[in-house]
């Protein structure tokens, strides 16, 4: 792995011991990591975090909030960041808990330095998972913001299945009228065709209207 990965994602370390937090910066640096140390939750939340691909590294026990108590404040906040637990005094119904909450991993001290990059490998792939679905999601609702309300009225009756004289006779408008709106549709959408549509309406959660 070479050190230019240190620039495409980055680890963030939340331990309250310095030599932890030091050794387990060295080892990810070793493989070309960039890191960030952290010796309480609260500098965490402080720090402004790169737009970059991203886990964190978080001890279980903490002065004050738990790691598995910060866990759930941080989905509170909705920063959605992928977390490797490590504790020296784990148990099952611990790691059951943060598992349950989405923890890529729950490491128990000491481990292999293997099993933690693992454990980061998997958690940054997650991450980077995740933005490109964000991405995805936002290039189709800025697509979708671009149909007008008869277009967007027209997407979602095509996408449930009806054919144009059918969406023609639902709306009041003409056979030819329907199919010109909708080749507009596949062209502002970006849709090779109808099956891609559909996706594209069942993502965005587009349902015909009640009415």
């Amino acid at each position: 792995m070479k050190d230019d990965n240190s620039t495409e994602s980055i680890v963030f370390i939340v331990d309250d011991d310095p030599l932890v937090r030091e050794s387990l910066s060295s080892l990810l640096r070793s493989v070309g990591l960039q890191t960030q140390v952290f010796g309480s939750t609260s500098a965490f939340l402080r720090e402004k975090r790169p737009a970059l691909p991203g886990c964190l590294v978080l001890d279980v026990r903490l002065p004050g909030e738990s790691g598995l108590d910060f866990q759930a404040e941080l989905a509170g906040r909705n920063i959605r960041i992928p977390i490797i637990f490590m504790t020296g005094h784990g148990d099952i119904p611990m790691t059951v808990r943060a598992m349950k909450a989405g923890a890529v991993e729950f490491l128990t001290k000491p481990f292999r330095e293997q099993d933690m990059l693992d454990a980061v490998k998997l958690a940054l792939e997650r991450d980077q998972g995740r933005i490109e679905s964000e991405k995805v999601s936002s290039g189709l609702k800025s697509n979708f913001a671009t149909l007008t309300p008869r277009e967007q009225e027209i997407m979602a009756l095509v996408a449930s299945g009806l054919m144009n004289k059918q969406v023609a006779g639902k709306i009041g408008l003409s056979e030819i009228t329907v199919k010109v709106h909708r080749g507009r549709i596949m062209q502002k959408m970006g849709a090779r065709s109808l099956a891609d549509l559909v996706r594209m309406a069942e993502a965005l959660g587009v349902r015909p209207s009640a009415s």
